[in-house]
């Protein structure tokens, strides 16, 4: 049996890689821990995980801002919550959010051996955390040396959004190996719908914009010929939407109900919902609602790979209708979505990773 502390944040999109891969740990035997804001305790220990909340930031709310998840990213106080944890109980392995910047650097720096968990497209953050380097130098933060020492980096993601993928390599736990695991939701391949059916999911973030864009988007399907079903997520009221006679609203529901029977997933771009649409060989229309994030290069990564495609979120209803309605009639990339779909769930993305970590802790004894 191995020890692993998972240090995460309520960022939404990172949930549900985290709670997977360590529910697929726990399976397997090995002792696992979650260190999280409080705000995260209950949808962790519903999913049968061991929570601690950070002392250091209690009655915790996240700041969307730049300069709000800047001090985030370089908070000290999470890091010291970090080592609290390992001095209470230690691990074999510590699995690191990859934004968490202070807690990376303190890590590397006592030399604790630690995995580094992506979620979003390793080809995405490369570039941004380059910048962000110099933004966190004046800080006493190194942000790249972290990753390059993280054994291994752990993405919970894909290595492209055209199939096949290319050939990867054994796992490895090496110093600096990127481990693609896959996506972590549950997917399946069920028949061709019997209706056209369209999803509608935005961020579960009250990203500015986010209401507007849902007022043009129901606007959009209003009349459609299509079942259409929106899940409004945490962020929205259902009072605060007017939708269409017609419309199925829901304040949430699981995608892994809905997505097997889409022909569609309207949403913001954000990689976990997109992921998991292309998991169950659904094409995408991505309405990114925040520049600053991987929502933008997740449409527009979408769009090249032929899987869907990307417009902005200010664009007319008319316009996000005609684009539904030739994304529904587009068999060609349909198919490209399917192939994507069977090639995603052949990774089988929280096994993988729970494999990945096992020999990380193997070596670290």
């Amino acid at each position: 049996m191995a020890r692993y502390v998972f240090v995460t944040w309520d960022g939404g999109g990172n949930r549900m890689p985290t709670i997977a891969i360590a529910r697929a740990l726990l399976q397997r035997g090995h002792d696992v821990r979650v260190l999280g804001h409080d705000s995260q305790a209950a949808a962790y220990r519903a999913a049968g995980l061991r929570f601690t909340a950070y002392a250091s930031a209690p009655g915790f709310v996240l700041d969307p801002r730049p300069a709000g998840m800047l001090r985030l990213f370089t908070d000290r106080g999470l890091a010291d919550d970090t080592l609290s944890q390992l001095a209470a109980g230690p691990a074999d392995v510590v699995v690191v959010d990859c934004m968490l910047f202070a807690v990376l650097d303190v890590l590397d720096r006592m030399e604790q051996r630690f995995a580094v968990l992506e979620h979003t497209m390793h080809g995405f953050l490369t570039p941004g955390f380059r910048a962000l380097g110099a933004m966190v130098w004046p800080r006493g933060l190194r942000v790249g040396r972290p990753r390059t020492h993280a054994v291994p980096i752990v993405v919970a993601s894909v290595p492209g959004l055209a199939a096949p993928f290319p050939p990867q390599p054994a796992l490895s736990a090496s110093p600096g190996a990127v481990v693609y695991a896959g996506a972590m939701s549950r997917a399946r391949a069920d028949a061709a719908p019997t209706e056209p059916t369209v999803v509608v999911s935005l961020s579960t973030f009250r990203f500015a914009g986010l209401a507007e864009t849902w007022r043009r988007v129901l606007d959009a399907v209003d009349g459609l010929d299509a079942r259409v079903v929106a899940t409004l997520g945490p962020a929205m009221s259902p009072r605060e939407v007017a939708a269409p006679r017609g419309v199925e609203v829901h304040q949430w529901m699981p995608h892994d109900e809905l997505l097997p029977r889409a022909s569609l997933l309207v949403g913001h771009g954000g990689h976990g919902t997109t992921l998991a649409a292309l998991a169950h060989g659904v094409p995408v229309l991505a309405l990114p609602l925040d520049a600053t994030s991987d929502q933008p290069r997740m449409g527009r990564a979408v769009a090249r790979a032929g899987v869907g495609v990307t417009m902005s979120r200010r664009a007319e209803p008319t316009e996000i209708r005609r684009a539904i309605g030739a994304a529904l009639g587009d068999r060609a990339m349909r198919d490209r979505a399917r192939r994507l779909g069977e090639a995603v769930r052949r990774l089988d993305g929280p096994a993988r990773a729970a494999s990945v970590l096992e020999l990380s802790a193997s070596a670290s004894r």
